[in-house]
């Protein structure tokens, strides 16, 4: 399928974007471990990244369509960039690692709004498809990347460059790490002024805060009590929250049930990933938007199959396993992705919707990485939380299946009683 140049230039932004972003969570961790700090605030970066996604959801979809989509994506990455800088004037990680994230959440709602200003209906599973293998893939790289760069010798190599006559004030590994991940930020904002305007305006958009904040509920219901928007934006959400506790789940039952160190550990994130980006990739040549719903059964298998890791303790028998895992998570969310853009596209304005979306979804990763954290304080055996968390992610599943079901039977009941009325 074909796409238009405009949409290359997208996809090159967002690499290079969701890359530095990746590298520049390893380097915070290594920064606060220089620092000594305790280990509760390493997964605290995530939760602190994340934070600004909920508390400004009312506002950046307001941002997003105020202004063409590039501009605001080169506004962000700047914001993105300021966050590095703080955190190489000794501003404490997780603040700066939050400024990041405020770039993040408003990047967002325009990197996905523009898609439906861009493209028509039936390419946006397709779309979908290559924007979320790609975002993959700049995580797997973006993860390898910042281990790298604050590896020994790596740093040193970054450190020995030397310009005649200027000193830098680079002395440290995570600063020469910053300064890599700056680079890639700044090469992402060069793409962004690159991108098209696509000529799509909004009416003008809201000043006021709490009009905005009353216009987001709005919009929050309407996309809540649409038959289709429910069922799509339920499965998103579980996914995003699964996806994000999968991750702290997966480093802690390779440390306890395949006795692999971090270093090693991390590369098993990166198989799950691999298996999303397949699955991912798949769903988008295989699944058109029309037979979307069709994939929800997945999202029970995947939960079932999550509780197989507790008979592993191989970490070959870990590759394929998590492969799978990941291949079939990739395939039941980007048909309900592409559902739920096209859905916002149809009930309110794309920037609107995508901001909507991302509330939910990041709300429910801040709850599931919360529930979690709870669990390991409470010295939970983590083939326990596996099976709670694979039953959990299952039950959902089937919940939310019930419910199309019973929206499908009340759609069809309203069509007979409008029959008998003619």
């Amino acid at each position: 399928m074909r796409m238009n140049r405009g949409f290359y230039t997208i996809m090159a932004a967002q690499f290079f974007s969701s890359l530095a972003d990746n590298a520049l969570l390893i380097a915070a961790i290594a920064l606060l471990s220089s620092m000594h700090a305790p280990g509760w605030m390493t997964p605290l970066l995530k939760l602190f990244f994340v934070l600004s996604y909920v508390l400004l959801a009312a506002y950046v979809g307001a941002f997003a369509d105020a202004l063409p989509k590039g501009r605001v994506m080169f506004i962000t990455n700047l914001i993105k960039i300021g966050g590095c800088v703080l955190m190489f004037v000794d501003v404490h990680p997780l603040l700066a690692y939050a400024v990041v994230g405020f770039g993040a959440a408003a990047y967002s709602p325009a990197k996905y709004g523009i898609l439906t200003e861009l493209l028509p209906p039936e390419k946006l599973v397709a779309a979908n498809g290559w924007i979320e293998g790609l975002t993959v893939a700049s995580i797997i790289l973006g993860t390898v990347m910042g281990g790298a760069l604050v590896n020994q010798h790596v740093s040193d190599m970054l450190l020995s460059f030397d310009a005649p006559m200027v000193t830098t004030g680079i002395d440290t590994p995570v600063e020469a790490a910053l300064v890599v991940i700056m680079v890639a930020y700044l090469v992402a904002a060069i793409f962004n002024l690159k991108i098209p305007d696509t000529g799509a305006r909004y009416p003008h958009q809201e000043r006021h805060l709490v009009r905005l904040v009353s216009d987001f509920a709005n919009c929050f219901t309407t996309l809540w009590n649409d038959r289709l928007g429910q069922i799509s934006l339920s499965v998103t959400t579980l996914f995003w929250g699964a996806g994000a506790t999968l991750q702290f789940i997966v480093l802690k039952w390779a440390e306890k049930s395949l006795n692999m160190p971090l270093d090693k550990a991390a590369i098993l994130q990166g198989v799950v990933a691999v298996g999303v980006a397949f699955g991912a990739v798949a769903a988008a040549r295989f699944v058109p938007l029309k037979k979307s719903l069709s994939v929800m059964p997945l999202g029970v298998a995947m939960g079932i199959v999550v509780i197989l890791m507790t008979m592993v303790s191989n970490q070959w028998a870990a590759y394929p396993l998590l492969m799978l895992i990941g291949a079939l998570s990739g395939y039941f969310v980007v048909p309900m992705n592409a559902l739920l853009q096209h859905r916002g596209h149809v009930l309110m304005s794309a920037g609107h919707s995508i901001a909507v979306q991302n509330f939910n979804e990041n709300l429910s990763v801040l709850t599931m990485l919360v529930l979690y954290a709870v669990m390991v304080k409470f010295n939970l055996d983590i083939n326990i939380v596996i099976i709670l968390f694979g039953l959990f992610v299952s039950g959902t599943m089937l919940m939310v299946m019930k419910r199309h079901a019973a929206n499908q039977r009340e759609r069809d009941s309203m069509h007979l009683i409008g029959e008998h009325k003619h």
